[in-house]
């Protein structure tokens, strides 16, 4: 009899919620995973409450298991071996693939109600029969070495396995729209991004650039944060917005304490009317309260002033050690920390306002062609295409 993992069984978690729409949910999930094993030759099965991939190659198991764990809307996923519903086959392969002592449980679940033994009878039933083959071991309850667990759908086969893998959890991308990321180069947005992801939304990002004092390495490491990004947001987008003359003038005209917010007032009107040429209803950005001088409540509010669209910032009651163990889980904090500056380092004033007043501002800004600037830079947009990193 073959004990090979031929199968891995994919559970989805807050798609049961869903009621009448499930099947929409369930249809953009199916979608999203098929197009995270794209390269890799596999069958896809769906049941009632499962995903099953199927007829994949023995050393593709991992690869496979590495990218669904990066799909939203995946609550765990399991290798297990198929099998027809039959107890006896069953206890033949639990008992094959457990190790031989030790003490133990089974857990059964039981989708196919034309079977007329419970659950938990059955679980005693191979429990018992794993107990025969193999007298070292031992049935514990509650503190066990190993768990078997039994999987019987309704569909005439059965899943067995013993290890369940988390996967991203959260909602499938793209089933709540689209927002534009303010992508930097910093530790934060990228973690902004897969916090938002996990939500459902997809995300285009925007990224402002200061040739020639911002160069193409400070460039790339933004590409290769897209690039991380990626399993998780599977169409992402990244527009390169040339940012140089802007600062320019604000430093020519404006006090210099006041570069930086009028700077992120520019950054927020030139996101949102991206943003709706990319048809994106919200924008997203990485900041904490409190944490520089241009995300205080004051500065949050003056940057706030300038658009319309909702503006979504989930880490603003998180702390850097918070987002910085983020970071290190979707692997972009070794980028992050990469010594090229961003744009917000240029022209950076010794002592930014912390608590700007708006009629201060509004009175330094009418110094500027604001309309020409942004014009100018939005003539100057190149967008680049993110591939996975593979």
């Amino acid at each position: 009899m073959a004990t090979e993992y031929n199968t891995i069984l994919i559970r989805y978690g807050e798609l049961f919620l869903k009621g009448n729409n499930r099947s929409y949910f369930e249809s953009l999930l199916i979608k999203n995973i098929k197009a995270a094993l794209a390269g890799i030759s596999f069958k896809f099965v769906k049941s009632r409450g499962r995903f099953f991939i199927e007829d994949f190659a023995d050393p593709d198991k991992c690869e496979i298991l590495d990218r669904l764990k990066k799909v939203f809307g995946i609550h765990s996923i399991s290798p297990a071996i198929k099998t027809p519903t039959d107890l006896s086959l069953i206890s033949e392969i639990a008992s094959q693939i457990a190790p031989q002592e030790g003490t133990f449980r089974v857990t059964v679940k039981r989708a196919d109600k034309r079977i007329d033994m419970r659950s938990m009878d059955i679980a005693a039933k191979i429990g018992g029969d794993m107990l025969s083959r193999a007298p070292k071991r031992k049935v514990e309850l509650y503190q066990f070495d190993f768990e078997l667990h039994v999987d019987i759908r309704e569909n005439g086969f059965s899943y067995v396995f013993y290890e369940t893998i988390m996967g991203a959890q959260g909602l499938p991308s793209g089933c709540s729209g689209k927002a534009m990321l303010l992508l930097s180069g910093g530790i934060d947005s990228p973690v902004a991004a897969y916090m938002m992801a996990k939500r459902g939304l997809n995300v285009v990002c925007v990224h402002y650039h200061s040739f020639p004092y911002t160069g193409e390495l400070a460039l790339q490491k933004v590409v290769d944060l897209a690039s991380k990004l990626h399993p998780y947001i599977p169409h992402i987008e990244l527009n390169v917005v040339p940012f140089t003359e802007i600062q320019y003038a604000i430093h020519e005209h404006c006090p210099q304490e006041f570069m930086i917010t009028i700077m992120r007032r520019f950054m927020m009107r030139i996101a949102e009317r991206l943003a709706k040429i990319k048809k994106c209803g919200a924008l997203i950005t990485g900041e904490s309260l409190g944490q520089v001088a241009s995300q205080t409540m004051e500065s949050i509010q003056t940057t706030n002033a300038v658009v319309t669209l909702p503006v979504f910032r989930p880490l603003i009651g998180n702390d850097k050690d918070e987002i910085i163990a983020v970071a290190q889980k979707i692997d972009t904090f070794d980028i992050s920390i990469r010594p090229y500056e961003d744009c917000c380092t240029v022209f950076l004033p010794k002592n930014p306002v912390i608590h700007p007043k708006m009629e201060d501002v509004i009175r330094y800004e009418q110094r500027l062609d604001i309309e020409t600037l942004i014009a100018k830079a939005l003539e100057g947009v190149e967008m680049k295409t993110i591939s996975p990193e593979r």
